[in-house]
């Protein structure tokens, strides 16, 4: 059982709107081969949730309607969708950069064994989850034996050519505190993981991504359940940067859930708190189909509660790493 989480209905978060639509994020699944103490989605090897037929065909038909440039898929273990590879490749022939949100682990599970291959194949982006260089504190928040298979998958990834400069197979690693702390500047952690992971295993990749942990779903339980939840959340708004409004990624993505409906984010899905319908048609929950029916979502307002200071506190946090850092 899960403690239960405080609502979260933050009045005093100031107006964010829309950009001009640039990327879709897909959560294919929930379904997925670790269970994650951080993960915002609370996937498990159990959960059964897919993304149906006819959802994967609006997909596709969204892709080739509107002038977004990234799909970035993500569930649980997106590669455990059935579909994921037709979805990887009809992307790919469309010119779109498509971004893998992989945990590594899989790339050694039963079945999977040519997946980095696949994904090579296709100039798929790799953002892989590694939430420190040491073994025991992998283990600690992903499981026994999770560090071991991770560093396997990333040797599996470099003999491929991932992570190697001209290469243009892109390999970024995603860092998550393990405790109710923001993470540290970036760059500086980027060095160390660089330096460890050379020096102890030969692995390479080209950045670290530092995402600070949302206090919902599993996390936030265990925030409640230690007592943490009230410290961390006004950790948050001690370190709110007004600056980092303009590149929160909620302004130019669209995350799309299992079942075709629209969210502003990733972690709004998880809320179950839906997009906005300024804009959009006929709907009180928007659908994949929606988009179909609309040019643009440039202006429409984005629904925001007190768990979007963890996106803009300290350097910022967004699936593309530190706001203030990236490239």
């Amino acid at each position: 059982m899960h403690a239960t989480l405080p609502l979260l209905n933050s009045l005093d978060f100031p107006p964010i709107r829309r950009a001009a639509l640039e990327a879709l994020q897909v959560n294919l699944t929930y379904r997925c081969n670790q269970r994650c103490l951080h993960c915002h989605v609370n996937a498990g090897p159990t959960r059964t949730e897919a993304m149906t037929d006819e959802s994967l065909g609006l997909l596709h038909q969204v892709i080739d309607a509107h002038p977004v440039h990234t799909l970035d898929l993500t569930g649980g273990a997106p590669e455990m969708h059935p579909r994921f590879r037709e979805i990887v490749a009809h992307a790919r022939r469309e010119g779109l950069r498509v971004i893998d949100r992989c945990n590594l682990t899989i790339l050694s599970e039963p079945g999977y064994e040519n997946l980095a291959q696949f994904l090579a194949d296709q100039g798929v982006e790799v953002s892989a989850s590694l939430p420190c260089y040491s073994r025991e504190n992998v283990d600690k928040q992903r499981g026994d034996g999770v560090f071991e298979a991770s560093i396997a998958g990333l040797k599996k990834l470099n003999e491929l050519g991932y992570g190697t400069e001209g290469s243009g197979l892109i390999l970024n690693l995603v860092f998550n505190p393990q405790g109710a702390s923001l993470p540290p500047p970036q760059a500086r952690l980027e060095a160390d993981y660089k330096a460890h992971l050379a020096e102890d295993f030969g692995v390479s990749f080209n950045h670290l991504l530092t995402i600070t942990n949302q206090p919902i779903a599993r996390f936030g339980s265990t925030l409640v359940s230690k007592g943490q939840f009230g410290d961390y959340m006004q950790l948050l708004r001690d370190s709110y940067r007004p600056e980092n409004l303009d590149a929160v990624m909620c302004r130019s993505l669209v995350s799309v859930d299992w079942q075709g409906f629209l969210y502003d984010c990733d972690f709004n899905q998880m809320l179950e708190l839906p997009m906005a319908t300024t804009g959009l048609i006929g709907r009180d929950r928007p659908h994949l189909r929606d988009l179909l029916r609309t040019a643009t979502l440039e202006g429409n307002p984005i629904v925001t509660r007190d768990h979007c200071y963890a996106c803009t506190a300290g350097q910022g946090s967004s699936c593309g790493g530190s706001l203030n850092e990236q490239g």
